[in-house]
């Protein structure tokens, strides 16, 4: 294509200017679309490049995807002309780079090209620009990133009205409406926002991502009244439109679940033309509450399962957790009879390998044992055919260990499900160096068919959420240990959001997993690490939590868990063990500075493992904790706010100042 081109000049500020070159209107095509990725990818590789300006030539930015492609596609039914890079990804890319990106908007900037800038991490326009999404009017809907970032730049409402009505806007609104950030003249256009890309690389401008705002949401009612009177409007004026509903579906998951539910994509892995290939027969090991969950999960999906147990004793212990499962289901009256019924049939317990054979899947969900993980799958390998994905259940064991003994670790994967795994909605797709893209793509595909939400992270000592929020947990012991009260700390943190607080969350755990957790952690992370005598003083006392009833709270049965205050002089035994009472006394500290000094130190983890790369985007995390961690939804933006701001060690080391002398442990 004569003219297709997307060219990049680096200039003596550092800064690479990104220029699509397609006339008339700059359009998306599949050349331009390869073009930005692969420019984008050089500047993030360069040492000499800060930032990054993205502009159109001959005075327009873009008008968006080139709908010839949908013509050749109706017309051919030739596929092979969609791009083999997706924008919504190269959107992402742009959004979630280490290097900030600021869009030089003139003329017009529609469809696609708008949800290019909205990746950016800020915009400058030239006056009378027009700004929209008009794709609603072609019978398509916005499909790269936009009905997710506009809402969060201009508001829901203003966003429905610029998506349903295809109204595009000018420059001048989009200034008051938060859409752009500066108007200037042409003449002035390239200077201002390559100055405006430094000032974000240098931090004297907010780094903003579009995705993370979520302020101009309003509240979770709010929203959904909007989009009621939406609808309605919607099947009055546009009633012959499904394409109206789609988009306000789309919006509506954003809002209510986070916006990368409807544009997650993983590099290296979505974007490379794979095709998910089909698992409809998977074998479960070990039978165990997590076991029998994940095969609950399978089931009621219309996977096939077999369940392997060492004995049978074992098996049918398994297999009637599993019954309990399905059955309870249909006690609530969450599943039909012949549904449960269907779902059942789809499960048979075995004692060996021999009917591993044609598995498209193993799972191996038995207890944290490296030496027995290591067994488990050099007979799994011996057993299943190649192209058998070899997933592992385990929360803490490096994936490495696991399959170092095999000659298959391209196959090698994490499957890490939250208890129990067929209620929790979270599925950790844990990948090593060694794991195929292949193998990855097949396991989220499993993970969206048993109804879960997958999300891909590396592996690492607690992976993404537990490794996240180790030190929720490590805070709350130092603040005992500090004179803090126990169940003052567990009613903070339950009004802030969360179902329970740290304490009665280990007593529902139980502490053999807390001091099991707690040696991974302290063997990774010495430095940083408090090691509580408590736990341990618990279990000599003979309280095991909700296991035997007794523990920081007292738990009958079909009542709700009731302080025991008998625990306070244990409490007290293990402060004069630990000794890091500022001059022997309790520290004084506001019902606030408890939550911050609890939650802060899960920001800053949360940066790190940012920076470790073990999560995509810091939205990955966001939704992981959510649903991981049940940490409350609406409290999303505080997570994304400290991050964006690098704010957790700021905040954090003031509030733990009356301790740091005798602890030496400021920084958790």
């Amino acid at each position: 294509m004569a003219g297709v081109s997307v060219t990049m000049e680096v200039g003596n500020d550092a800064v690479a200017v990104i220029t699509i070159c397609n006339p008339p209107v700059n359009a998306l095509a599949i050349p331009i679309i390869a073009g930005l990725k692969e420019k984008f990818d050089e500047a993030m590789r360069r040492d000499d490049v800060k930032a990054i300006v993205l502009t159109g030539k001959s005075g327009r930015f873009s008008g968006g995807f080139d709908i010839n492609v949908f013509e050749t596609v109706h017309k051919t039914g030739d596929v092979s002309v969609v791009p083999d890079v997706s924008v919504d990804l190269v959107v992402n890319t742009m959004e979630d780079a280490k290097k900030p990106a600021v869009a030089a908007i003139q003329g017009l900037a529609l469809g696609g090209g708008l949800e290019l800038t909205m990746g950016c991490h800020a915009r400058i326009s030239t006056p009378k620009a027009q700004l929209g999404l008009p794709e609603l009017t072609l019978g398509v809907i916005p499909g790269f990133g936009g009905t997710q970032r506009l809402p969060r730049l201009v508001g829901l409402s203003k966003a429905i009205e610029m998506m349903l009505l295809s109204k595009p806007i000018m420059s001048e609104e989009g200034k008051k409406l938060g859409l752009i950030d500066a108007i200037v003249s042409s003449e002035e256009l390239l200077r201002v926002s390559r100055q405006w890309a430094l000032d974000i690389a240098e931090r004297r401008k907010p780094w903003m991502r579009s995705l993370h705002m979520t302020e101009k949401l309003g509240s979770l009612s709010e929203a959904r009244e909007i989009l009621k009177v939406a609808r309605q409007q919607a099947k009055q004026t546009a009633p012959n439109m499904p394409q109206h509903q789609a988009c306000l579906d789309v919006i509506e998951e954003g809002v209510i679940h986070g916006g990368y539910n409807g544009v997650l994509k993983v590099p290296n892995v979505t974007d490379l033309g794979l095709k998910p290939r089909p698992v409809k027969k998977v074998a479960v090991i070990g039978g165990g509450l997590m076991g029998s969950g994940i095969a609950t999960s399978l089931i009621l999906s219309n996977i096939f399962v077999l369940l392997k147990e060492v004995n049978s004793e074992y098996l049918l212990r398994g297999i009637k957790l599993i019954e309990e499962n399905v059955l309870g289901l249909v006690a609530r009256r969450k599943l039909a009879k012949d549904k449960a019924d269907k779902a059942l049939s789809m499960l048979k317990g075995v004692l060996d390998y021999s009917e591993f054979k044609d598995v498209d899947m193993v799972i191996e969900a038995v207890i944290e044992s490296i030496p027995l993980k290591q067994k488990i799958f050099i007979e799994v390998e011996k057993a299943c055919p190649p192209h058998c994905i070899l997933a592992t259940n385990t929360s803490t064991i490096d994936l490495n260990k696991v399959g170092e003994k095999t000659s298959s670790q391209d196959r090698i994967i994490g499957a890490h499900f939250f208890s129990p795994a067929h209620v929790m909605p979270l599925l950790e797709i844990v990948r090593t160096e060694k794991t195929s893209a292949q193998i990855i793509l097949d396991l989220m595909t499993v993970g969206k068919i048993i109804k879960k939400v997958p999300v891909v992270v590396g592996n690492c000592t607690g992976f993404a959420v537990n490794r996240t929020f180790f030190p929720y947990t490590q805070a709350a012991h130092m603040l005992l240990h500090l004179g803090v009260d126990v169940f003052r700390i567990d009613r903070l943190i339950s009004s802030f959001g969360l179902p329970m607080g740290p304490f009665q969350l280990q007593d529902l755990a139980g502490y053999g997993v807390f001091l099991a957790v707690g040696k991974e952690f302290s063997n990774a992370f010495p430095g940083r690490t408090f090691l509580s005598p408590l736990v341990e003083l618990l279990v000599k006392s003979g309280r095991n939590g909700k296991n035997n009833g007794k523990g920081y709270y007292l738990y009958d049965k079909g009542s709700k868990p009731k302080p025991d205050p008998s625990i306070v002089p244990i409490i007290e035994e293990s402060r004069q063990i630990a000794n890091i009472l500022p001059a022997g006394k309790p520290i004084s500290v506001t019902d606030r500075e408890i939550v911050e000094m609890i939650l802060f130190p899960v920001v800053n983890e949360a940066c790190r493992v940012l920076e470790e790369g073990v999560v995509v985007r810091a939205s990955d995390l966001d939704i992981a904790s959510v649903l991981g961690m049940s940490f409350p939804s609406y409290r999303v933006h505080l997570l994304h706010h400290l991050q964006l701001q690098g704010r957790g060690f700021k905040l954090l080391c003031p509030a733990f100042q009356p301790a740091s002398k005798p602890t030496g442990r400021c920084r958790i």
